[in-house]
């Protein structure tokens, strides 16, 4: 996959939502508004670049950020270019990062699915999404269960599961199993339904997901 390609068309899609409403409350995201997710995104992006640049992955710094909107459009974007240039170098290159491997494709990769998740929070919070891309949304989980998921269990705020599950894409003809031994039970859906359960924007009971 081309992931310099579609973050900067990820980026791209979520700043022109900035002429929308800023106040508008973002659903999934804690009693932020979407002013407030565009500092995350853009202090996201720079504690990337930090972290390829300088090796570090220091805390978010969203105190210089400006919160009216002609100056929030502008830093955005900058924040945007300043990201897309910093991974502008071979995939394989070193840098910081919370999980292996420990280069600059794994930030390629993570903000894709970032931006992604988030052009979506913002869109649904101005009410009208757009789809997702498969192939992206289908990455997006398989990052889930190679990457997220083994992230969090390491860090003791998760369990490992005690048996397995078995995802399958119905639009992508990918499927995953996550957990120990012969699956138990099946969730199907289109990628990006899957995506968006897991990452707590749809509940798994939605109508457009099938179990068995």
């Amino acid at each position: 996959m081309d992931y310099l390609g579609v973050l900067r068309r990820e980026l791209d899609a979520f700043g022109a939502l900035l002429d929308g409403d800023l106040s508008a409350p973002v659903e999934h995201c804690g009693g932020w508004r979407l002013v407030d997710l565009a500092v995350h995104l853009g202090a996201g992006n720079l504690w990337v670049v930090a972290a390829v640049r300088e090796g570090h992955g220091d805390s978010y710094d969203e105190g210089a950020a400006p919160r009216d909107r002609a100056g929030l459009k502008a830093w955005y974007a900058e924040t945007a270019d300043a990201l897309v240039q910093a991974l502008s170098v071979p995939p394989a290159t070193g840098a910081w990062t919370f999980f292996p491997p420990h280069t600059v494709g794994f930030w390629r990769r993570r903000r894709s699915q970032e931006t992604l998740i988030h052009r979506w929070d913002a869109e649904h919070a101005l009410g009208s999404t757009t789809p997702m891309d498969v192939a992206l949304a289908a990455d997006g989980v398989a990052e889930v269960f190679d990457t997220m998921a083994p992230r969090m269990i390491a860090k003791g705020a998760a369990t490992s599961p005690g048996q397995a599950v078995r995802i399958t894409a119905t639009d992508a003809d990918r499927c995953w199993t996550y957990g120990p031994g012969e699956p138990i039970a099946e969730v199907s859906g289109t990628a990006e339904d899957l995506l968006l359960m897991l990452w707590g924007r749809k509940p798994r009971d939605t109508g457009s997901l099938t179990w068995a």
